[in-house]
């Protein structure tokens, strides 16, 4: 039997030394530990694809909590039946005891209990999200309703601004003398250019 261990953190700029000494200290060899920098919203992880590779039946992968292997629950579900019943390895989940899918000496109890409350966090989950959506989306209703407008407010322009731009638009100045005025690179004044158009085409 290997023991093997997943770390994930969502960004380069997060550390994994935590939950890689938490694995050091379960007695997890350095070359069996595999870590991804990315989301967890599914499982096209090259570090994660790589393990999984590597495990075979009887074989232990260690995380140091669920939301290591990932945030979506029903992803989650679909990649514990497919390690535990497909390669037949079992997970344990360090700071949830009874996510431990080793059988204990009355049997299957391991792997029962860890699928039964795997369903129950992904209940809670699932239900949390729906909440959430449901707050964001009464919130918007009721700042709409208070006049609040959403999205980048729109550019307004300065009459020498615009005396500048017209005055190019109408071909009485040239590129370099526009920029000079505006004191902008190129690439930002065609940038406001477009934006001043759309402006003046939608403006009563």
């Amino acid at each position: 039997m290997n023991i093997y261990a997943y770390a994930r953190v969502s960004s380069h700029d997060q550390n994994l030394a935590r939950q890689h000494q938490a694995f050091l200290d379960f007695g997890v060899e350095r070359k069996n530990i595999y870590s991804d920098r990315k989301s967890g919203k599914d499982f096209d992880r090259s570090s994660y694809r790589q393990l999984i590779k590597k495990l075979r039946h009887g074989d232990l992968l260690i995380v140091t909590s669920i939301d290591r292997l990932g945030r979506n629950y029903n992803e989650i579900i679909k990649e514990w039946e497919r390690i535990t019943k497909n390669i037949q390895a079992d997970i344990r989940v360090l700071d949830m005891p009874l996510l431990d899918t080793r059988t204990k000496e009355n049997g299957l109890i391991g792997q029962f209990i860890s699928d039964f409350v795997l369903q129950i966090l992904s209940f809670v989950a699932e239900n949390e999200r729906q909440n959430i959506h449901t707050r964001q989306a009464e919130g918007i209703a009721l700042a709409k309703a208070r006049g609040v407008r959403f999205g980048r407010p729109k550019r307004i322009f300065t009459e020498q601004e615009t005396d500048a731009i017209e005055s190019y638009l109408n071909k009485c100045i040239t590129l370099k003398e526009v920029l000079r005025a505006l004191n902008v690179k190129q690439s930002t004044f065609y940038y406001h250019l477009k934006k001043y158009i759309f402006t003046r085409k939608i403006s009563p």
